[in-house]
């Protein structure tokens, strides 16, 4: 990986539903794909979710008559899996990374020394979590989904005073509908968040395509997420809202050509377009015959190709001098 490319996470999420060896494809297609990090979602359903709790509009579709908590108890990988899976991630040279949505998650993943940790949307004003993460002062990477600026200056606060400080810190422009239309993705808001709280910033993709993911590159995203499946046809909450790895390839491929695109904040004559440089450029020269001790006027001069010769921005200095030589129309002064 380059120096400065924009770190780009294969969110499997739960779309392992529940099994260790589906979660193993998970990580070998993300690294196929292209994918900086694969990232899982670690949890304890009893310590995450009452069972009373609703499901989501979208979570409806999997298991409708079942609670919030059923569904996320058949996801539920355990923690030795969860080691077995960071361990697979190593051994196919691709960062390992969950999300962990309770404290003792966040523990087990801190124990197995992940490198960052991600704070999901739903967790922004979860004040105990917050804490926690922040008193491990390791990178974070902080999704913003359903919150406003004040929500975001408070959850980065919690984790500046707890340990955390800003330069370890990326907040993910984000909206938490599944999926995220056009009209609502919104990464102007990106730019504001950057602008507001000075750290790096980046965007979870919940739309359906890739193209706002590489827009976002372009207004200066530093981290790119995006929901990833094998199956978009798959049983499960958020199988529909995922790319498949052909997909996220045609993606990371977009988004590596828009950082050459992108190049840097230098503005300088590249060593291709200098060779063009001379023949198309021009020089002063005599518009007419000039003789010697003539002076230079605006009406025995012109400008003309190639640049072999005294550069137009001369002009003034040369108006008014003497000719010091007899000079031919089209000669070079």
């Amino acid at each position: 990986m380059k120096k400065n490319s924009t770190i780009i996470i294969a969110e499997a999420g739960v779309n392992h539903n529940g099994r260790l060896a589906v979660a193993k494809k998970l990580v070998s297609a993300a690294k196929g794909a292209g994918a900086n990090i694969v990232k899982f979602q670690t949890f304890l359903t009893e310590d995450v979710v009452t069972k009373s709790a609703k499901k989501a509009d979208y979570q409806k579709k999997y298991k409708s008559r079942d609670s919030q908590y059923n569904m996320l108890k058949s996801l539920e990988l355990s923690f030795k899996e969860f080691d077995i899976l960071s361990k697979d991630c190593s051994k196919k040279n691709i960062e390992f990374l969950s999300t962990g949505f309770d404290i003792k998650s966040v523990g087990f993943l801190n124990s197995i020394n992940q490198k960052r940790f991600k704070i999901p949307s739903g967790e922004i004003t979860n004040y105990p979590l917050l804490r926690f993460i922040g008193r491990l002062k390791k990178k974070i990477i902080l999704s913003t989904g359903m919150s406003n600026l004040k929500e975001i200056e408070s959850a980065i606060k919690v984790l500046n005073d707890f340990g955390t400080p800003l330069k370890k810190i990326t907040v993910l422009h984000c909206n938490s509908s599944y999926p995220t239309y056009a009209k609502d993705v919104n990464l102007n808001a990106m730019i504001t968040i950057k602008n507001n709280f000075g750290v790096d910033v980046g965007y979870s993709d919940h739309s359906l395509g890739i193209e706002a993911a590489v827009i976002a590159v372009s207004l200066g995203a530093k981290v790119i997420e995006k929901h990833f499946t094998l199956n978009r046809k798959s049983f499960g909450p958020d199988h529909l809202t995922s790319v498949e790895p052909s997909t996220f390839k045609k993606m990371v491929s977009a988004i590596r050509r828009t950082e050459e695109y992108l190049g840097s904040e230098k503005k300088y004559m590249t060593k291709s377009e200098s060779k063009n440089k001379n023949h198309v450029r021009k020089s002063i020269v005599a518009s007419q015959n000039i003789q010697e001790g003539e002076k230079f006027s605006e009406t025995n001069l012109t400008t003309k190709r190639p640049a072999d010769g005294i550069l137009p921005m001369k002009w003034k200095q040369i108006i008014g001098k003497k000719a010091k030589k007899n000079y031919k129309k089209n000669d070079l002064i």
